[in-house]
């Protein structure tokens, strides 16, 4: 599976529009792919999502409102209210509805309209709603379902053991990178750029072990090895003296399992990983050209206690110099693509040749703004509920529920 295969072998390459494809070589340019929105997707850390007040955040060009009832609950909602289009995310949470900040129209947990206070019989039919996202919670983020909602049910969040284990503690990272996701993914799983380091971890010298590759997943091993130079105090004890430190020799595996990406590592003699890295890359514009990074860094505690606490400090400083470093470099690879309106990239790497095409086969395709109602992107489904101009000119939202009940005075029902 590789990007010289023909064509042909991509599985919804007839749903292609020809200005996804390069002319030259027929095969859809990676930066035109979306991501695909029948996953779950962080869109919001959990501390961030507080009680009473509500959060924006978007996936893909949807703007979504999320909002924590005074149960706990986490909802999420199309954030726009379907009276005068008003971000929802500037509302007021009363129970477990939220209500628009401009006429006080209030919507339940579903996206269902539960109140409009000035409603009277003789006024026309309101609204169904907007559209309410599957949401749940888990390892300290919040993660929505984008897509076909009734896959939301069969679709499993990520797995990750070492996180709550008191083995390990976890670092949260939540960054906005001005590039296409698949970017991201090829920056990781290339360990070949090491030399953009060089200032944080010497010379490291990796070895590519062995990779394997199916329809949904690309995992590499490389060994490490240390070759000189002066090395960051904080990358030894994130790696538990690993990573090169007192001359040791480490495997790390990465694996992009669409659509997140793991990193483990474990020093030479070690009997588990050093440190293991969970990470969603998640589109924010219609365009996909910026995507939101959320990564959970999980470390091994070492025996001595408190020593981790006491380490904390310098293991973050040393992670936050490698993404600005990581991100420096990707940002540069989206303005060429901008710049350029096609992608000229030139790999030689089987490895990333691999995950590209595995992001092609798995992704969708990204329209123009309009072509599939409100959305930025199709997957074969009718565009959700979009809003739809009724005969009145006012937009109508269609989210698969009935028809809301009413009534003047009614207080916010409970989603």
């Amino acid at each position: 599976m590789t990007e010289t295969d023909e064509a042909g072998t991509f599985s919804a390459g007839d749903e292609w529009p020809s200005e996804h494809r390069d002319p030259s070589t027929g095969m859809v340019d990676l930066r035109r792919v979306g991501a695909n929105p029948d996953f779950w997707y962080p869109v919001a850390l959990s501390k961030n999502v507080r009680s009473k007040r509500a959060f924006a955040t978007a996936f893909a060009g949807e703007r979504i409102a999320l909002y924590r009832g005074e149960s706990g609950t986490v909802y999420a909602l199309e954030d726009r209210c379907a009276h005068r289009q008003v971000p929802l995310s500037m509302g007021v949470v009363e129970g477990e509805a939220l209500r628009c900040c401009y006429h006080a129209w209030a919507y339940r947990g579903d996206g269902r309209i539960s109140q409009i206070p000035y409603l009277s019989k003789g006024d026309g039919r309101p609204p169904r709603g907007v559209r309410g996202y599957p949401v749940r919670e888990a390892y300290g983020l919040v993660f929505v379902f984008p897509g076909d909602p009734d896959k939301a049910a069969v679709t499993p969040l990520p797995d990750l053991p070492a996180f709550g284990s008191p083995r390990y503690r976890t670092m949260t990272y939540s960054r906005t990178v001005r590039c296409h996701y698949s970017f991201m993914h090829e920056n990781l799983l290339d360990m070949n750029h090491q030399f953009l380091h060089r200032g944080v971890v010497g010379r490291l010298h990796p070895e590519l072990l062995d990779f394997r590759t199916d329809e949904r997943s690309v995992e590499a091993r490389y060994l490490f090895s240390h070759a000189g130079g002066k090395r960051n105090r904080g990358a030894s004890l994130l790696a538990s003296e690993g990573i090169g430190g007192s001359d040791s020799r480490d495997v790390m595996t990465i694996r992009t399992a669409y659509p997140y990406q793991t990193l483990d590592l474990v020093p030479e003699n070690a009997e588990r990983p050093a440190f293991r890295l969970w990470v969603a890359y998640v589109p924010e514009d219609a365009e996909q050209r910026r995507c939101h990074t959320f990564g959970l860094l999980m470390i091994e505690k070492p025996r001595i206690p408190g020593a981790l606490h006491l380490a904390w400090p310098l293991i973050r400083r040393f992670t936050e110099r490698v993404f600005a470093e990581d991100r420096m470099a990707v940002e540069a690879e989206q303005r060429a693509w901008d710049e350029q309106g096609e992608d000229r990239n030139r790999e030689v790497f089987s490895l990333i040749l691999d995950v590209r095409e595995v992001l092609r086969t798995n992704g969708v395709p990204i329209r123009p703004r309009g072509a599939c109602g409100a959305a930025s992107m199709c997957n074969g489904r009718d565009g959700g509920p979009s809003p739809v101009p009724g005969a009145d000119g006012v937009a109508r939202q269609g989210n698969g529920h009935g028809p809301a009940e009413v009534r003047p005075g009614t207080p916010p029902a409970a989603g």
